[in-house]
C-alpha cells in the first residue's frame, strides 16, 4: 500500500472532519450547512479562509477566536483529527477502493452522530436516514461482511445474484436490531410510563446494520449497552445527578460503538 495514498485520505479526512464539525454545529438546531458562511458563534464575525485551516488554524490561534477572543470548542480540532486519523486507518488497511470509501463515509457518519448527541441529545435525520440510504447503496457495490439474509433465501430456495445477497444483508441488518431496539424503548415506555429510548437511537442502529449488516449491528449493541451503562452510571454517580432524570447521550455510546465493530467486528465475531 502506497503510503502516498494513505497520506492522501489523511489530508481530505481533515476537510471531511472541518465540514462535520459544521453539520454538527448545525444540523441539530435545523440550520442550513450552506449559508451563511462560517463564522464565530460569539461575535458572529466571519471567519477567514486562513484561520479556517484544519488543526492548523487551531494551533495559531490558541483556541480562541480572532475578532473576539472567545475560546474555540475543543471539539473542532478533535473531529478533525479523529476523522483523519479514521480516513487513513481506512485506506492503509483497504487500499483505495470503494470498500475503503464506504467505510470511510461510515466513520464519519458515525463520529458525527457521536458529537450531535454529545453536545445537543439529537441525532439529525441527515446523518442517521441519509446514512440508511447510503448504506444501502453501497451494498450494491460492496459487499456486505453477514450471512444471515443468504442463509435465510437459501432455506426458502432462493438464488440471488451477488449484489442482490448483499442488498438483502444490508437491508436486513438495517431492520431487525433497530426493531428489536425500537420494541425495547416501546416496553420500557408501557412499563415506565416515560421515554427511555429516542427514535434517534433506532435510526442510528438502523444506519450501522446498512453498512455493518446484522452482526455488526448486533455488536454495536452490546458494546454501546454496556459502555453505557457502565460509563454513564459512573458519570452519574461521580456528578451527583439525579438518575431517574439525567438523558444519558445513548446515541453517543452507540456511535462509538459502532467505530469499534467497524474495525475490529470481523475479529471479534468470526465467521
Amino acid at each position: 500500500m502506497s503510503v502516498l495514498e494513505s497520506l492522501v485520505a489523511l489530508l481530505f479526512g481533515l476537510l471531511i472532519g472541518s465540514f462535520l464539525n459544521v453539520c454538527i454545529h448545525r444540523w441539530p438546531r435545523n440550520r442550513s450547512v450552506v449559508k451563511p458562511r462560517s463564522h464565530c458563534v460569539r461575535c458572529r464575525k466571519p471567519i477567514a479562509w486562513y484561520d479556517n485551516i484544519p488543526l492548523a488554524s487551531y494551533l495559531v490561534l490558541g483556541g480562541r477566536c480572532r475578532h473576539c477572543g472567545a475560546k474555540i470548542s475543543l471539539r473542532y480540532p478533535l473531529v478533525e483529527f479523529l476523522t483523519a486519523m479514521l480516513f487513513f486507518y481506512q485506506v492503509s488497511t483497504l487500499g483505495p477502493t470503494v470498500a475503503a470509501l464506504k467505510m470511510c463515509v461510515f466513520s464519519a457518519i458515525a463520529l458525527a452522530l457521536i458529537f450531535c448527541d454529545l453536545e445537543k441529545r439529537i441525532l439529525p435525520d441527515e446523518f442517521t436516514l441519509g446514512g440508511i440510504v447510503l448504506g444501502l447503496g453501497f451494498a450494491v457495490f460492496v459487499p456486505v461482511p453477514d450471512v444471515t439474509a443468504q442463509a435465510v433465501l437459501w432455506m426458502a430456495g432462493a438464488e440471488l445474484p451477488g449484489w442482490a445477497r448483499s442488498f438483502a444483508e444490508s437491508a436486513l441488518g438495517a431492520t431487525l436490531p433497530a426493531f428489536f431496539l425500537w420494541f425495547g424503548g416501546w416496553l420500557y415506555f408501557k412499563i415506565r410510563h416515560r421515554e427511555g429510548l429516542g427514535l434517534g437511537d433506532v435510526k442510528l442502529v438502523a444506519m450501522v446494520g446498512s453498512f455493518l449488516g446484522l452482526r455488526g449491528a448486533l455488536l454495536t449493541l452490546i458494546l454501546g449497552s454496556i459502555a453505557g451503562s457502565v460509563i454513564g452510571y459512573s458519570f452519574i454517580k461521580l456528578t451527583g445527578k439525579d438518575a431517574a432524570s439525567y438523558e444519558l447521550p445513548f446515541g453517543t455510546f452507540l456511535g462509538a460503538a459502532a467505530l469499534v465493530a467497524a474495525i475490529v467486528g470481523n475479529r471479534l465475531l468470526p465467521m
